[in-house]
Formats: structure tokens, C-alpha cells, sequence
């Protein structure tokens, strides 16, 4: 999918097709697409492809007159009722007239760029659009690693009734974002620093001022990022401490009153053999030697504190 769009007196607007100055972007174009794109604009192939690589980690290249940045963006999906967050790589690829955009799904950073909820967007003003584009970026990041925080709290609540396995398996998910997140941010810190030596991309006063507001920010999400892996993984530990003792407890009891029980099976069992010359062979006596012998051994482990 191909859209254009250009900033007519401070609003984005749509457009038919490429003008220069304008901002093209492209959501999980198909082959045909790639080519139409690599046709009008007379793209890198290369730097198209790179930037469709789910696989693909941030970094910066030049070649001839077009400037390649791949950063990593975060993304949101939904299983059921439960949120997944992870990243996805974003090619954003600098010409002369035009900057364009590569992504393989339509993110919410993209999304609030094309309907101009961000302001002071300028499509012919390509660095400042870059660094719009990635200040939307990390307050994102900054976003969801507070709606993760939030989401292990709650669950750290339910886990204090329930002590089941779906949520560990919850927070689990939370901590693998969480490395996800980490992993990504750092990334994008290297090829931040980069630019900001503005030997590739040609920064002004304002654009290094905006872009060291944007390492900011970066460096705050992996600051965040880190803390609250490590909370997440001493909470797993200590709930998965807390499970396990239970289960130790629930055992304890459960062998306690399996022995209580068997005592008066074997004092039956005995009075029942068809032998002669049992002792006091009358109805009564092994119920009270069961009840005895069942009392005495209760009181034993009562006092050592086996139960």
C-alpha cells in the first residue's frame, strides 16, 4: 500500500502520486509496488528490501545521493484479552526531493504523522521530519513500557488470589517484550549517536537540539526498560517461590493424612485375618486401638511440627 503526502500551509495533506518535498509512505508494499517505487523515485533496491527484513537491525548507510535509517518501532497486537508487545524495523529512506517510509504494518506512529497529530511536521524539511518521526517513536516505547508496568501490577494482584500458572505465563510474555524493547532501544541509541555527529545527515541548530531531546528520551525508555525487566523477573522468581512452597504444604498435609489413615486400615486388616487366639476378639477393641494408635501418632507429629 502506497500513500502520499506534503504539508500545504502547516497541514498534511494526501496526494495522488510523488511531487517533490513530499513524504511517501509504504505499508507492506508488494513486489509490483516495490518496483513502481524504485521506478519513479529511482530507489535503492537494496535499501527497499533491507527495510521489508523483519529481521533487520537499526543502522544508518549512505549510498550515492539516497541515506538509509533503520530504526526499530514499537508495536502492539492483541491475543484475546491479552496485549503482546514487541518492535518492528522501519526504513526511512532520504532522496533529494522526497523522504520515504517502509514498513511492513501500519503503526500508530505512522498513523499519527499522516493525520497531523503532530505538529510543525514539514515533508520538505526532511532531517526535522526524521526527527519528528523518531521523537513519536520514543514516546511511544515510553507509553507502552508504562502500560506494561501497569498491566504486571495487575497481574502481580491476581497472582496473590490465584497462584496459577496462566499468570506467571503472563508476565513471562511481559519480560520478553521487555527484552525486546531493551535490545531495540539500545540499537537505536548507536545509530542516534551517529547522526548526531551530523556527519551523515546534515543537521541545523534546531535539528541537534531536537535530536538530543530525542536521545533523551531514548536513553529514558532503556533507563525504564531495565528497571522494570528486573522487577518482572524478581516477581517471577518469588511467586514461583510462593507456588512452590504451597505445593510443599499441600503435600505435607496431604502425606499426614494419608498415614492417619492407613493405621486403622492395618489395625482392621489384622482383626480380620481368619486366625484363632486374636487378642480380645470382640467388636469394640479394634475401633479403640485404631482411635488410640491413630491419636498417639497425630499428637507425635503435631509435637515435631510436621504439619
Amino acid at each position: 500500500m502506497i500513500h502520499y503526502y506534503k504539508t500545504v500551509q502547516n497541514v498534511i495533506c494526501p496526494l495522488e502520486g510523488p511531487e517533490p518535498g513530499c513524504w511517501v509512505n509504504l505499508i507492506n508494499p508488494s513486489d509490483e509496488e516495490v518496483n513502481q517505487m524504485i521506478d519513479q523515485l529511482h530507489l535503492d533496491a537494496g535499501f527497499l528490501r533491507a527495510a521489508l527484513d523483519e529481521e533487520e537491525t537499526s543502522r544508518i548507510e549512505v549510498e550515492e545521493d539516497q541515506t538509509l535509517l533503520i530504526i526499530d518501532v514499537p508495536t502492539t497486537d492483541k491475543d484475546g484479552e491479552r496485549m503482546i508487545y514487541s518492535t518492528l524495523p522501519m526504513g526511512i529512506i532520504v532522496t533529494e526531493q522526497n523522504i520515504v517510509t517502509v514498513c511492513l504494518k501500519d503503526t500508530s506512529i505512522l498513523a499519527d504523522l499522516a493525520s497531523g497529530r503532530v505538529k510543525n511536521v514539514q515533508t520538505a524539511q526532511k532531517t526535522r521530519f526524521i526527527l519528528l518521526l523518531l521523537l513519536r517513536a520514543a514516546n511511544r516505547y515510553l507509553l507502552y513500557l508504562r502500560q506494561i508496568e501497569r498491566i504486571s501490577s495487575h497481574i502481580e494482584h491476581q497472582l496473590y488470589k490465584s497462584l496459577k500458572n496462566k499468570e506467571l505465563i503472563q508476565l513471562l510474555g511481559l519480560e520478553k517484550s521487555l527484552v525486546y524493547f531493551s535490545t531495540s532501544l539500545k540499537a537505536t541509541e548507536v545509530t542516534l549517536e551517529k547522526v548526531l555527529r551530523g556527519r551523515i545527515i546534515k543537521l541545523y541548530e534546531e535539528d541537534q537540539d531536537l535530536l538530543e531531546d530525542v536521545l533523551v528520551e531514548i536513553r529514558q525508555a532503556i533507563e525504564m526498560a531495565n528497571i522494570y525487566t528486573s522487577i518482572l523477573s524478581g516477581t517471577m522468581d518469588a511467586f514461583a517461590s510462593v507456588i512452590s512452597n504451597n505445593l510443599n504444604i499441600i503435600m505435607k498435609v496431604l502425606t499426614v493424612i494419608t498415614i492417619l489413615m492407613t493405621i486403622p486400615n492395618i489395625v482392621f486388616s489384622y482383626y480380620g485375618m481368619n486366625v484363632e487366639h486374636l487378642p480380645l476378639p470382640v467388636f469394640w477393641f479394634p475401633l479403640v486401638l485404631a482411635a488410640v494408635i491413630t491419636l498417639i501418632t497425630w499428637l507425635i507429629l503435631k509435637i515435631k511440627k510436621l504439619y
